[in-house]
């Protein structure tokens, strides 16, 4: 069905989008955040959580992913996250995102309405159907409400969808996904930098990682740390991305990554609102904390 299967590997940040005071795609801001990422990262994730998806029209989502495509240039690969609440709207951005360079597009389950699985198994389906790139599924049942369940997962496998980025924040919940799918080639990737460490352990390639977003650095090198086989230092890396992350959660997680960046002195404008700038405040007992831990 595809015109080429691949792997995700290592780091994948999905990549914030800096947006304006008037609340515009800051296209110098997506730019400039995405050159600073690359040395670090083994692909992109756009327009995701992070990257404010939910929060823009059809036009915008297509442009932010134009913008990133242009700016990495083959250099990695670029996923663009296509999910949102109809059918019709995620088949034209997955068929615009091949147009453009896409190396795969990622599908939250259609969100705010509750779904049947098989009425998520026909959403998914109008995707494949239209598109030739590997067509990865996004199970984040806090944010979608509609979970991707182990025995959906293999149903989603037997029409043709590719992988799944696993964003349940359990690896109880990533080990039945594996267990279900069973020796089938398919590519299981762990949504949050917190389990990276089980995840790999389970076989898992990739970590769409939010934190790399503010610390590319520091999750390289939990990722260099485990390719090289040092299991002693993964261990002691990995506590260090944990805090890192209980400190970009003291805030509301986007406007933080936004302030952290500005801090590092990369201009990351702003986040879409209804998300607010973060407050003087929280921003210094933000900055204080990533200090004190060295990582500002």
């Amino acid at each position: 069905m595809f015109v080429k299967r691949f792997h995700l590997e290592g780091v994948v940040p999905p990549n914030i989008t800096p947006f304006d005071s008037n609340g515009d795609v800051y296209e110098d801001g997506l730019r400039t955040h995405v050159e600073f990422l690359l040395p670090y990262v083994g692909g992109l994730y756009s327009c995701g959580t992070y990257g404010c998806g939910p929060l823009m029209s059809v036009q915008e989502r297509k442009r932010v992913l134009e913008i990133v495509v242009d700016q990495v240039q083959g250099r990695v690969p670029v996923i663009a996250h296509v999910g949102t609440t109809d059918t019709a709207s995620v088949v034209e951005l997955s068929v615009h995102a091949q147009s453009i360079g896409a190396a795969a597009v990622g599908i939250v389950p259609p969100f705010y309405y509750g779904h049947t699985d098989d009425a998520i198994l026909e959403h998914y389906r109008a995707v494949l159907e239209a598109v030739s790139i590997p067509v990865y599924a996004y199970d984040n049942p806090k944010a979608s409400g509609n979970n991707i369940s182990p025995s959906l997962l293999v149903r989603l496998a037997d029409i043709g969808v590719w992988g799944v980025k696993d964003s349940s924040f359990s690896i109880s919940s990533f080990m039945d996904k594996q267990r279900a799918v069973g020796e089938r080639e398919f590519d299981f990737v762990i949504g949050t930098e917190s389990l990276f460490l089980p995840a790999f352990a389970l076989g898992a390639r990739a970590t769409v990682a939010g934190l790399a977003n503010a610390l590319p650095e520091l999750m390289a090198e939990l990722w260099n740390s485990w390719s090289e086989g040092d299991a002693g230092k993964v261990k002691i890396v990995q506590n260090k991305v944990l805090r890192a992350r209980e400190i970009i959660h003291m805030g509301p997680t986007i406007p933080t990554v936004h302030a952290v960046l500005n801090m590092r002195g990369i201009d990351a404008g702003q986040p879409r609102a209804p998300f607010l700038p973060l407050e003087a405040g929280l921003r210094e007992k933000v900055r204080a904390a990533l200090t004190a831990e060295g990582l500002l």
